[in-house]
């Protein structure tokens, strides 16, 4: 904080200094050494460029809220976006819930918006399965809400534009283009072995704590993802580190169904094989190939994998057209489809491969 606080204070005699020029400049005087007066070139505030990272921002501020949250005796804070006119907003369950350090029930929750208006949110719901949280606020008039687009329509090298409060620094803007696509992001596991996973939208866009649950939007200024993690060089206890261009988002359209799931107040549901598995490793056959995948160690009576014939010791190298490299990968991959949705599993069984078509199960 105090390595902050001096930052902006050097800013701000930097610009004190910048006046002092400018009106030397523009009075007619000349500089002390007797030098020309310096040349202000005023073009005026021009409009921004459609598609500019400029328009964009203008388009999506006004969308994008600032939370505070405390409970329990600790306290934090994130962003989040607004959904509707009613007051609805987007975010992430780690918001909310501190990263796990109180129940989502008793956080306290204050919204701030663009135009200074500060309201208290009430908890809509949460899903901590793939970090989403719904809360809402009443009595505050002309909302924004944010126009949502499709994150599956999003290719590698396209610009994008990530808006939150980095280290409570609201309204911050960042910009940067999708690195990656699907990547299989792990943040936590809970005591009973559920895991919060997702296949996220890389970006370098400078996302940092206080990031998560604002929006990244394309250049059209559409919401097709919420930033939620980020991959640092920090460690050791209380470290704290910032971008390092490896930030994380989670796809609107993977999180669409869980939204709308609790904005009606039910709970929210998953895509499940019913398998335990872990990261496979070695060789297949006398082929002596590398073998990279989900090793399943067990299956669960009536669940779709043992429907579809899937047995303990096989190896799933691929859900559709999507590769599998590991544990984490296969659990985001079904984490990405629906209940009911039905997929190609290919896998390998005693060095051969095979494939089957399987309808996905569900959690709830």
């Amino acid at each position: 904080m105090l390595v902050l606080t001096g930052a902006l204070l050097v800013g701000g005699g930097a610009g004190v200094g910048g006046a002092a020029i400018y009106d030397a400049a523009t009075d007619g005087s000349s500089s002390s050494s007797g030098g020309a007066p310096l040349q202000v070139a005023d073009t005026g505030d021009k409009q921004a460029a459609s598609g500019s990272v400029e328009g964009v921002a203008a388009a999506v501020l006004p969308s994008v809220v600032a939370l505070d949250v405390s409970g329990g005796g600790n306290s934090g804070s994130g962003s989040g976006v607004v959904l509707d006119a009613d007051g609805l907003i987007l975010t992430n369950d780690h918001v909310v819930t501190l990263g796990g350090e109180i129940d989502a029930k008793q956080a306290e929750v204050t919204a701030s918006f663009s135009d200074g208006t500060k309201a208290r949110a009430t908890i809509v719901g949460t899903d901590p399965l793939t970090d989403t949280a719904l809360v809402k606020v009443e009595g505050v008039d002309n909302l924004t809400p944010i126009t949502l687009g499709k994150s599956s329509n999003l290719d590698v090298g396209e610009q994008v534009v990530a808006i939150g409060s980095p280290f409570g620094l609201d309204a911050t803007v960042t910009s940067g283009i999708v690195s990656a696509l699907n990547r299989p992001v792990q943040v936590a596991r809970d005591a009973n072995g559920n895991v919060t996973a997702y296949p996220a939208i890389q970006t370098d866009a400078a996302i940092n704590p206080g990031n998560s649950g604002g929006p990244l939007v394309n250049m059209d200024g559409q919401l097709v993802g919420i930033n939620a993690s980020i991959r640092s060089t920090g460690s050791g206890a209380g470290a704290e580190s910032g971008s390092i261009g490896l930030g994380f988002a989670i796809p609107i359209d993977e999180v669409l169904p869980i939204i709308e799931q609790l904005r009606g107040g039910e709970a929210p549901t998953h895509a499940r094989l019913g398998i335990q598995v872990s990261n496979a490793a070695g060789t297949a056959g006398s082929s002596d190939t590398t073998v990279s995948g989900a090793k399943i160690e067990e299956t669960e009576n009536g669940s779709a994998a043992a429907d579809a014939g899937l047995k303990a010791g096989d190896v799933i190298t691929a859900i559709d057209d999507r590769r599998i490299e590991d544990s984490d990968g296969l659990i985001a991959t079904v984490r990405s489809y629906r209940p009911g949705d039905t997929v190609k599993v290919t896998y390998l069984r005693g060095g051969k491969e095979s494939t089957t078509d399987l309808k996905l199960g569900s959690d709830g």
